[in-house]
């Protein structure tokens, strides 16, 4: 009996020191959470959680207990995790567009604990993160079909936010009509530029004419309103659930291939830290007019062992006939090396600044 009652006391006092440590645990997420509000980052990053594990396992010598230690970290974490969700759910999200628009889709996906909050453009909701109407912006950058969004590469060349996070969504595009329809009944289909402009040869093989919406939710939407079986939106299943349409023709696009990169901008910067190999930035910059100034810059990226993944021009709106340069590399550039490559590089550049550095691309997955 006096085993059983010193064995209590001891979980007591143990238990005493543990909830004490609990609560500097969870005022250390706290501080987590805020730092990834103001910087537009998820909560959930796996890799952290399994070096976490991985470490702290390490620490329990007696091997029958270190498995259930493992399920005691992994509860640890889901807690933790559950209130920073709590912390961040006040957290304003920016995108373009309307309810069921790809953008919308994404911000959703990324931050499913925040509020997206739709703006009529780009600008708009850029310039929402920027004035503090809300916390970050989630906006396209690429699309694996299109290419770059333009509009979105003059406002990280001109404006102050950074990019935190990149995120990469599958664009499937549907037919969607009302109740009652189907494909032999559809005239006419309506979406954005770049959806109809993916499902060109599915268009023309039908026979349809096409007309074109600022995006593909305002399309479906249109469709709803309209109650006509010979027009039909092309947008995304998320969208015809929204509006409540029929799905009359699944995976329209022309390239099976298609994605699109969104960005998450925010005002604050997120530095790495303990950064891998899989770390990358992205620089924008000018060079001076000289002979061979552009060659020399790229060269500068490759001598300090830089992998240049990506390379892109743009005109500048205020200067005829001069463009500024977009770079995707791989590496960790706030180290000395990346410090000393952004030294060397400025001498060839007239501007130049990193746009914002993230550890991995992530694959948003559909529903």
């Amino acid at each position: 009996m006096d085993n059983l009652q010193d064995a209590r006391m001891k979980i007591n006092e143990i238990d005493r020191e543990m909830a004490s440590l609990f609560e500097r645990r969870m005022l250390a997420a706290k501080e987590i959470a805020e730092y990834k509000k103001d910087r537009g980052l998820q909560i959930y990053d796996p890799k952290r959680e399994q070096t976490v594990i991985e470490k702290n396992a390490a620490y329990i010598k007696d091997y029958d207990i270190r498995s259930y230690y493992v399920r005691f970290l992994n509860d640890v974490m889901a807690v933790s995790k559950q209130y920073q969700e709590h912390v961040i759910s006040g957290a304003k999200i920016a995108y373009s567009g309307i309810e069921g628009a790809y953008a919308n889709i994404a911000a959703k996906k990324i931050f499913p604990q925040g509020k997206a909050i739709s703006y009529p453009d780009f600008r708009a909701a850029y310039e929402a993160v920027e004035n503090g109407e809300c916390d970050c912006a989630v906006l396209p950058v690429e699309n694996s079909y299109a290419g770059e969004v333009g509009q979105v590469m003059d406002l990280m060349f001109q404006g102050p936010l950074h990019v935190n996070g990149v995120y990469s969504l599958r664009i499937t595009h549907n037919l969607l009509g009302v109740d009652g329809a189907n494909v032999d009944a559809v005239k006419t289909v309506v979406s954005h530029p770049q959806a109809l402009a993916q499902c060109s040869e599915y268009i023309r093989k039908n026979g349809f004419k096409t007309v074109e919406y600022a995006n593909t939710a305002r399309a479906a939407k249109a469709v709803r309103d309209a109650d006509d079986r010979s027009v039909a939106a092309i947008a995304s299943v998320e969208t015809a659930r929204l509006y409540g349409l029929a799905v009359l023709d699944h995976d329209i696009n022309e390239s099976a291939v298609n994605s699109t990169r969104f960005a998450v901008l925010s005002r604050a910067e997120n530095k790495p830290v303990g950064t891998s190999g899989d770390s990358r930035f992205m620089l924008m910059f000018t060079v001076k007019n000289e002979a061979g100034a552009l060659a020399q810059a790229l060269n500068v990226l490759s001598s300090y062992g830089f992998n240049m993944r990506a390379l892109r021009s743009r005109p500048m709106k205020d200067l005829a006939w001069q463009y500024y340069f977009y770079i995707e590399a791989e590496g960790d550039e706030t180290g000395q090396n990346g410090s000393d490559m952004l030294r060397h590089l400025s001498l060839h550049c007239d501007m130049l600044k990193v746009v914002g550095h993230f550890s991995d691309e992530i694959i948003l997955k559909e529903d």
